[in-house]
């Protein structure tokens, strides 16, 4: 089940990257968001919701249990990546315009950073395909 944590979590780190540069796209050309950003969207906010849950299980059967509150920290991490897109769309108030698309893409360049800052610190394992 770990390893399904993992590759989902990679998976989550490439799709916010991805979702950063259509935003960007999207702002460059002076479009509108269109529903299938926040489709992207909302399937990002599943899949942190499903990387969340696995990561629960996990911890609760112990086999991700690290010293120095580790733990708390992917916790945080994770809620942070939970609720930071759609609070950002509650900010804006829905706006789809050009400043609301590059408001996105930097938020989701930002997430894919965060995200390999977990990657980094250890807190996640990268899977590299062999």
């Amino acid at each position: 089940m770990e390893a399904l944590h993992n590759v989902l979590f990679n998976m989550q780190a490439l799709y916010s990257f991805a979702l950063g540069v259509y935003a960007a796209i999207l702002a460059a050309q002076n479009k509108s968001i269109s529903g299938n950003f926040w489709g992207a969207v909302g399937t990002y906010t599943v899949l942190n919701v499903l990387i969340l849950i696995l990561g629960i299980i996990l911890a609760s059967r112990g086999e991700i249990v690290e010293s120095g509150g580790r733990n708390t920290i992917y916790f945080l991490y994770m809620a942070f990546l939970v609720v930071i897109m759609p609070g950002l769309f509650s900010l804006l108030r829905g706006r789809d315009d050009r400043n609301a698309a590059i408001a996105f893409s930097l938020l989701a360049l930002f997430n894919a950073s965060v995200s390999i800052s977990m990657i980094q610190r250890g807190l996640v394992t990268w899977i590299v395909p062999s």
